[in-house]
Order: structure tokens, then sequence, then C-alpha cells
């Protein structure tokens, strides 16, 4: 009895050190005691704000939130990132200390952009190869009259213009530096525009622009209100390189010198024009069967059904397509393009609020060339209903993004849960997705979750699911982040789903 007495207090003595021998090396092991490098992998995870914030925690996560390496791409405009540079010195600071030879990507808002701090940036950072200026607000320049460095080695260039500062003076001071230039963006005040009529002032000479820009790749001008085609003209009588040319709500636009831009920029393979004031005479002069265009967008323009027959019967091999809000787009069109243009090649089609479309129009077209798809646009059209995507969906096995619904109030209702099951059924490839019903047209039951189970495990590739605010769309968003995926469902208010995802040079044409 004594024996197994003391057996059992040696064996709990035992058990107890080597809880507490345990417990002790755990203790020893704290996020402290992780390596530089580990802690530097976790911390290029955060946005700049929030390495800020983590500096203040000790010194050795000072030193880590200031290491060179998290702070290559870099924006110092507060409504975007949050960072705010309360001086100049402040910034020449920055630049000598933080940024240095690491830093790729940087933007400055007008009141950082001076000739000091851009002498500094030339000096102090080699490797700066993408720069955004933000000039949309100023109303006075600096003077950039002792302007005599600028970064040298850059390829993409972004400037936000202002509506009234004239920018040539700043721009004679750079264009010996960006000869290397293959991206630019122009972005105009498009959205800040008052309906009644203002007076108009062509704030940045485009004609000597192009000039100094020869190896132009993708050219965005993005809402600029003086933007007209003797500026498309230009750029493609010295741009022999040019791939992509995005004019988007530049309505100024008509199209009267496409077909020389054709003849001149041979290895241009998109063009978006939404939003511009298209003339179909001009556009049926351009020698479409010659040319290397792939993807092309005209929506929201004014062209008529003749235009836009003759335009896809004649375009050899099409494969991205966005021709929403135009009333000429009608089943004839449809129809002549299947029977006689080579729709064989298209991978996206977005025919938001085409509503001189039938659904037996859309329906074959679909069933003939729906399975080659990966993204599809069904919007803003009060006709076509889940009904429709319910046989179309069978066929669209290799979408990536689909948008379907509009938010107009319907007069049937929409049965989501079918909808999702028969998604996660068919389109096991879908990246994104959007469902623009009104929460007012959706049905749904208690079985709503093993629908929404389906689709999750299902589609394990999906990253963006958009939906009007509302009932449903908290039980879909609550059902992912009990699945830990926590990003995926969004509202409409913060995120459209757009077929350009799958433009060739998306990643180019992003801008904030």
């Amino acid at each position: 009895m004594d024996s197994w007495g003391q057996l059992d207090l040696t064996t709990a003595a035992i058990v107890r050190d080597d809880v507490g021998t345990s417990f002790r090396r755990t203790k020893k092991i704290t996020i402290e005691k992780l390596p530089d490098k580990v802690l530097l992998h976790i911390f290029s995870y955060l946005c700049h704000k929030e390495i800020c914030r983590m500096a203040r925690v000790c010194k050795k996560w000072r030193l880590i939130a200031y290491d060179t390496k998290l702070w290559k791409n870099v924006s110092l405009r507060p409504e975007i990132s949050g960072l705010h540079v309360g001086s100049l010195e402040s910034l020449l600071a920055l630049i000598s200390i933080r940024f240095g030879p690491s830093l790729r990507y940087i933007e400055l808002p007008i009141e950082l952009i001076t000739h000091t701090v851009l002498h500094e940036l030339a000096n102090k950072c080699p490797n700066l190869t993408h720069m955004l200026l933000d000039f949309s607000t100023a109303m006075q320049l600096h003077d950039f009259s002792e302007l005599q460095a600028f970064p040298t080695k850059l390829k993409y260039l972004c400037i936000c213009l202002s509506e009234v500062i004239f920018m040539e003076g700043f721009m004679r001071k750079i264009y010996n530096f960006i000869n290397g230039l293959e991206i630019l963006h122009l972005i105009g005040t498009y959205e800040k525009v008052e309906e009644e009529e203002e007076e108009i002032y062509e704030v940045i000479n485009v004609h000597r622009l192009k000039s100094a820009t020869p190896n132009l790749r993708v050219i965005n001008l993005y809402g600029i209100n003086f933007v007209d085609d003797t500026h498309i003209d230009a750029f493609s009588s010295n741009c022999i390189q040019l791939e992509c040319l995005a004019v988007n709500f530049c309505n100024k636009v008509t199209g009267s010198t496409l077909k020389t831009l054709f003849q001149r920029s041979r290895r241009l393979t998109c063009l978006l024009m939404n939003g511009t004031n298209l003339k179909s005479e001009h556009l049926m002069q351009v020698e479409w069967e010659k040319c290397s265009l792939q993807e092309f967008d005209i929506t929201a323009t004014d062209l008529s059904s003749e235009c836009l027959q003759d335009m896809l019967t004649r375009l050899p091999g099409l494969r991205f397509l966005s021709a929403g809000q135009i009333n000429g787009f009608n089943d004839s069109v449809l129809k002549s393009w299947v029977d006689l243009g080579n729709p064989r090649n298209l991978v996206s089609l977005d025919l938001d609020s085409s509503d001189n479309l039938s659904e037996d129009a859309i329906y074959k077209f679909l069933c003939k060339h729906g399975h080659q798809l990966w993204a599809l646009g069904l919007s803003g059209m009060t006709h076509i209903t889940d009904s429709l995507w319910q046989s179309i969906l069978p066929i669209l096995a290799n979408a990536k993004i689909l948008v379907m619904g509009t938010q107009e109030r319907l007069g049937v209702n929409i049965l989501a849960d079918q909808l999702m099951d028969s998604i996660a059924k068919s389109c096991n490839n879908l990246e994104r997705l959007e469902l623009r019903w009104d929460p007012d047209n959706l049905r749904f039951s208690d079985k709503s979750q093993k629908a929404i189970d389906t689709l999750r495990v299902k589609c394990l590739k999906l990253k963006c699911l958009s939906l009007s605010d509302g009932r449903y769309y908290e039980i879909v968003k609550a059902n992912f982040e009990r699945a830990d995926r926590m990003t995926v469902v969004r509202t409409l208010t913060n995120c459209r789903v757009s077929n350009y995802y799958l433009l060739s040079n998306y990643k180019d044409l992003v801008f904030n």
C-alpha cells in the first residue's frame, strides 16, 4: 500500500514537473521571439496606415515597420491610403531613410508635388517605375522653374488633371525624362461635371505630349472634357507600339479618326470607348476586316443597328465585347453576327440594359456560343429573369464572371435558392458573381443555408459575390464568414462586377 502510494506520489510529481516544464516553454514562445524575417513577412500583409500603428508598440517593431521592403508601393494621398505627411521636410526625410532604392510606385497629392520632392525621388529612388501625380484639386501649381531632375525609369505615369490649371509649364520640364513611358493615364474631371455648360480648358497639351512618349503601349484618357478625335490622331501618328487605347467618357470623341488609327497602329488590339459620342457614319468607314482588334467597348453610345451589323460582321477575331445601353443593338444585329460574322473567338460579352434584345434571341445565341464564354453580363433588363438563367447556366460551364439582375422592381419574384443551386452545379470555375435584383424581389426559404453552402463548397475560386443590401445579403455574408471567407460577399454600393477583369491590359489600366 505504501509502495503504491509512493509510486502514485512520484508519478504525480513527474506529471506536475512535465506540465510545469511544458508551461514554462510555452510561456517563453511569444511574438517577440519570432525572427525578424517572419515578422517582416507578417507586416507585409498590413496596409501602411496599420504598419505605422505597429511602429508605436516597441523599438523592435519600429525597426521592422520602417524596413524599406515594406515601402515599395506607397500612396501619400490621405483619401486613398489614410497616410498624411505633414510637411515637405518630413517627406524628404522619408524618401531618404524609408523609401530609397526599394521604392517602385508612389502617389503624390498636389501639395507634395514640388521640384525638391521630384529631385529627391530622382536621386534617391533609382528603381521608381510607377508614379501618380494628383493635380485634380489644384487651384495653383508650385513653381517648377528650377526643376532639373525627374525619375528617368518610369514605365507608368498617371496624371490626374485639374479643371482650371494649365499643366504645360510643368510638362515642359519633364518631357526629356519620360520617353521610356509605356503606360500613360490622363484622368479628367468627368465625375465632377455639372449640368450647366462651363468654359472648357485644354489644360494639357496632348499634341506635344505624344512627341515625348513614342514608346507608349497603353493610353488611358478617362473623362477628359476637351479630348476629341484630333488627340487620338496625334497619339496614333507617333505611338507605333500602341496596343490599348481607352477614351471612356470623353464625350467629344466621335470616331472620325478611327480609320487612320487602325491604319497606323497595327498592334492595336483593345479599344475602349464607353460613353463617347460615336457617329455611325465614321465607324462604317473603318476597315474592320484588316484590323487586329480583339477587345471592344462601345457601351452607352448611340450607334445604329446598321452600323453595329456592319462592324460585327467584319471584325475577324473579336474576343471581348461590351455593347450595353445601345438602343440599336437588337435581335437582327445578334442574328447577323451569328450568321455572317465570326463570334467563335468570343469569351466575354456584356449586354447591360439592352432592352431591344429579346429573351429568345439571347437564348439562341448562347446555345450556340455560351460554352466558350468566360464572362457574361445580362443585367439591367426587366424581361431577363431567373428563368432564362436557369436554362442557360448548364451551357456556361466555363464562366468566370456572371452579372445578372436589375435593380428595377419586378412584377415577378426571383427564386434565390434554386438559382444559387444551379450556379453551384454548373459553374465551378466562377470567380465573380453579381446579383443586382432588388431585395424585395428575392424569394428564399429555410433551405437557403443549404443552397449557399453548396455554392461556397462547389465554387472554391469565388473571390467576389455582390448583392443588394438586405436580408438575403446578411444571410449569405454570415454563411461565408463562418467558413472564414471574410472578403467574398459585398454589397453593390461598395463593389460592382465587370467583365473588364478579362482585358489583356487590365492591370495596366487600373488607376485610383
